[in-house]
């Protein structure tokens, strides 16, 4: 049990690194008559011959699913509602990754239906359960420290949403690429953001690293400030 939970937050992080790294390897070198910018995800996905699309979404469900059980694991006062929300997270994201959508101007089948509204779900979900995370982060001493990004990046996630809805419907799908990665990419980072806190809570050497800067000259400070007057004492005492 030990070793498992030690190595949850290793899979959670390997997972999402892998994803980010696909990701950007399927946009280096795309395909000539593919445009990131215009093509949402799953289009791109379905009309990549590489697959590095379709690998970064498996590996980002994989580690979401590492993810939340390590916060289980850990004890970690995410809710209930909120780990229900980011379990459909990590299933959507298997899901796209193994039931692909059509390619652009064909007609849609059952497949590309599934495909379409698991999508939308996995979008919608995150967003929602960081910010019901931030607030119950805030009020614990161990993850206090990341109850500000989540809430920033929650946010940013809704704008995100509020943005790709209408660059769907009235907007005419201008740029709906670039919207849609923006978004996927605050969701990444909110999960992201996660797995390093589970990785610093669960690793003895990795707690021991500063999340916050500031706080630990501060640290450093008082206990150099306590190591002077102790001296000062040892001399008085021998004089």
């Amino acid at each position: 049990m030990l070793r498992l939970k030690t190595l949850l937050p290793l899979i959670a992080c390997a997972g999402i690194l892998l994803a980010v790294v696909g990701a950007v390897v399927g946009q280096l070198d795309p395909d000539p008559y593919l445009d990131p910018l215009n093509l949402t995800v799953s289009e791109y996905a379905v009309l990549d011959r590489g697959g590095a699309t379709e690998f970064s979404m498996m590996a980002l469900g994989v580690g979401s699913l590492a993810l939340v059980a390590g916060l289980r694991m850990a004890q970690a006062p995410t809710g209930a509602v909120a780990e229900r929300l980011m379990l459909v997270w990590s299933g959507a994201l298997l899901l796209i990754a193994v039931v692909p959508t059509t390619a652009p101007g064909l007609a849609m089948d059952l497949g590309a239906q599934v495909h379409r509204y698991v999508s939308i779900t996995a979008f919608t979900v995150m967003p929602v359960a960081g910010a019901m995370m931030a607030a119950r982060f805030g009020r614990d001493e161990r993850w206090r420290a990341v109850a500000r990004p989540l809430e920033w990046l929650a946010l940013a996630g809704g704008f995100g949403l509020l943005a790709i809805t209408y660059v769907a419907l009235p907007g005419d799908r201008v740029l709906i690429g670039l919207v849609e990665r923006v978004l996927l990419g605050t969701e990444v980072a909110l999960v992201g953001v996660l797995a390093v806190r589970l990785a610093q809570l669960t690793w003895p050497r990795a707690a021991r690293l500063p999340w916050n800067p500031r706080g630990s000259r501060l640290a450093r400070l008082a206990r150099s400030a306590q190591g002077s007057q102790g001296s000062q004492r040892s001399r008085v005492a021998l004089g």
